[in-house]
């Protein structure tokens, strides 16, 4: 069965990529844990849906990624390895323990109804306040550092902008399809100012696994595109700019045979007072806890993970969770093994998925860092 992928949060996760280059860029405190080449100018690619074991079992389709993987360096997404809260991740420099966007859906606190936090459906209008710790992008521009967010127009001012890439200009592109306009921005981005740092977000691939699965063709062409997309992305740039090309999680494909519908299973939700989360982490907020999580660890056995919030933050699934923050997860975490999925008729757009996410599970987990450059050192390298 599957082998649990406990964050190590502080040394090798999402969180840890933008402190490493705002290290080199001269803000202080900061450090390096990941061994960045210095630079002045850094842009982060970052690929919806590029798990590391994607890319290994495809290099073949990936020949740019081929040729950095061997110097790649192995990072995990925070958990639920979901975009949200793997965005959140990289744009805070923080574990979701700490910025507290607990998953795909959770539970609002203040209102107690579910909340989407990819739309910021039912969340609260004070984004600021419900993710109150300032971005990285907000640190690295008050020290000076020009600081640019290339993604598409429609994200701009969203909740989930403002909570997690809050502080960088917005350059909208209207098609991530049409590569020239968004290199351009890009290249203009990463050479502005005395320093810079870009963020570029890429949604395609993650859009193929989860309409056709990551088994199919339709995937294998995306992940050729992107790849062509970043190998002529680090020609376009500057010498002196370092390109890291990441993901915010893997995927897994699930069979018809191995969905389990909630609804279907007569007494399972007894004392389930709101149901959050995804197929792959199902998120459970109850006043009985212990009594639900053992019904569901009876039930479920070895396909699934299942403990409830005081276990998960004791074994430090989300990092450090203080006790403001702790009510955003469920009192009741279930990450499944194997290719299974929990499937609620709350949620029926997921009936449709084919490749899943959001469980601890190294497929789902694993995500590479491509590192390409730069020529010239930076004289900012060490400083801080």
């Amino acid at each position: 069965m599957s082998v649990k992928v406990v964050p190590a949060y502080g040394q090798s996760t999402l969180s840890d990529i933008l402190p490493a280059v705002a290290a080199h860029l001269g803000v202080p405190g900061m450090v390096d844990r990941l061994g960045l080449p210095a630079s002045t100018r850094y842009v982060v690619l970052l690929v919806d849906g590029l798990g590391l074991g994607l890319v290994r079992s495809h290099l073949r389709d990936a020949p740019y990624f081929a040729e950095l993987f061997g110097d790649a360096v192995e990072l995990t997404s925070g958990v639920p390895s979901t975009t949200a809260t793997s965005i959140t991740c990289l744009g805070t420099g923080c574990p979701p323990g700490v910025h507290g966007i607990a998953g795909y859906t959770f539970r609002e606190p203040a209102s107690g109804v579910r909340m989407n936090a990819l739309t910021w459906e039912h969340g609260p209008e004070a984004v600021e306040a419900f993710q109150p710790h300032d971005t990285m992008f907000e640190t690295m521009s008050a020290h000076g550092v020009t600081c640019t967010s290339v993604v598409l127009p429609r994200f701009e001012g969203s909740g989930l902008t403002r909570a997690a890439l809050r502080g960088a200009e917005f350059v909208g592109i209207d098609d991530d399809d049409e590569g020239d306009a968004r290199m351009a921005a890009i290249t203009r981005a990463a050479a502005a100012g005395e320093r810079s740092c870009v963020y570029v977000y890429e949604r395609r691939l993650d859009h193929a696994g989860h309409g056709r699965g990551t088994a199919s063709e339709a995937w294998r062409r995306v992940l050729q595109r992107i790849d062509g997309f970043a190998e002529q992305l680090r020609a376009d740039l500057p010498d002196d700019v370092v390109l890291l090309v990441t993901g915010d999680h893997g995927m897994i494909d699930v069979p018809a045979r191995t969905r389990i519908v909630l609804d279907d299973q007569p007494g399972l939700l007894e004392g389930v007072d709101l149901l959050a989360g995804e197929a792959r982490f199902r998120q459970f907020y109850s006043r009985t806890p212990d009594a639900v999580a053992r019904r569901f660890a009876s039930f479920l056995g070895e396909r699934a993970w299942v403990v409830t919030r005081e276990q998960a933050i004791e074994e430090e699934w989300f990092g450090a969770t203080p006790a403001s923050m702790a009510g955003h997860f469920g009192d009741v975490l279930v990450a499944m093994r194997g290719t299974w999925a929990l499937m609620s008729r709350d949620f029926p757009q997921e009936f449709g998925l084919v490749g899943m996410h959001g469980s601890l599970t190294p497929e789902e987990a694993a995500v590479p860092l491509f590192v390409d450059g730069p020529v010239r050192p930076s004289p900012w390298s060490g400083r801080g």
